[in-house]
C-alpha cells in the first residue's frame, strides 16, 4: 500500500456548470475521474463531493418531485463507488433563484481537518471560488501539496495563485472520464 495518500473535493456546482456550459453536459464516471485526479503516485484515500440536492416546494409540484428523485438516484449511485462520500448543503431562495449554502464551509473544514490530522499528503480541488483561499493555505502550512482542477473560463485569480499547482480541466481530461 501506498504511504502516499490523496483526497479529492469536488465542488459539484462549479463542475456541473463547467460540464454544461464547456463539455456538452459530459456525464462523468466519477471513480475514473476522482483517480485521474490524483494520479500515479498517491493512494487516493477517499473523494469527497459537495452537492445541494433539488428544491422541493411544499407540497413539491411533479416537476420538482422527478428532478428530486433523478438527483436522489445518482447520489445513491455515487455512495455506492468505493472511498467516495457525498456531503450535503442546502438551497437557499434567493429572489427568484436559489445559492449554495454551506457547501463551501463543509469542502474548507474537510480540507485543513484532513490537512493538519495528517490523513492526507495531497489535496486535490475542483472549484474555481476564492473563498477556499484560505483552507488552501492552511492544507499547506501542514505539509500537503495542494493541486487546483479548474476551468479557464471560470476560475479566480487569486485561487489559481493559492495552489501548488494547477491543471486545466480539458476535453482530453473529460474525455478520459466520460460515460
Amino acid at each position: 500500500m501506498n504511504d502516499m495518500r490523496a483526497a479529492v473535493f469536488i465542488d459539484n456546482g462549479y463542475l456541473a456548470m463547467i460540464l454544461k456550459h464547456e463539455f456538452d453536459e459530459a456525464r462523468l464516471d466519477f471513480r475514473k475521474f476522482s483517480d485521474l485526479l490524483v494520479g500515479p503516485d498517491y493512494e487516493r484515500l477517499r473523494t469527497y463531493l459537495y452537492y445541494c440536492m433539488p428544491f422541493q416546494g411544499n407540497p413539491p409540484t411533479r416537476k420538482e418531485s422527478e428532478r428530486y428523485e433523478r438527483a436522489q438516484k445518482w447520489i445513491n449511485k455515487l455512495q455506492c463507488l468505493p472511498r467516495f462520500e457525498v456531503r450535503f448543503g442546502r438551497l437557499a431562495r434567493k429572489g427568484a433563484s436559489f445559492e449554495q449554502k454551506r457547501v463551501d464551509v463543509l469542502l474548507s473544514v474537510d480540507l485543513v481537518r484532513m490537512s493538519w490530522d495528517h490523513q492526507i499528503q495531497k489535496a486535490v480541488v475542483v472549484t474555481g471560488d476564492s473563498d477556499f483561499v484560505p483552507a488552501v493555505q492552511a492544507a499547506k502550512d501542514a505539509g500537503v501539496l495542494t493541486h487546483l482542477f479548474f476551468s479557464r473560463n471560470s476560475c479566480h485569480r487569486e485561487l489559481l495563485l493559492a495552489f501548488d499547482e494547477r491543471t486545466q480541466i480539458t476535453e482530453e481530461l473529460i474525455g478520459q472520464c466520460r460515460f
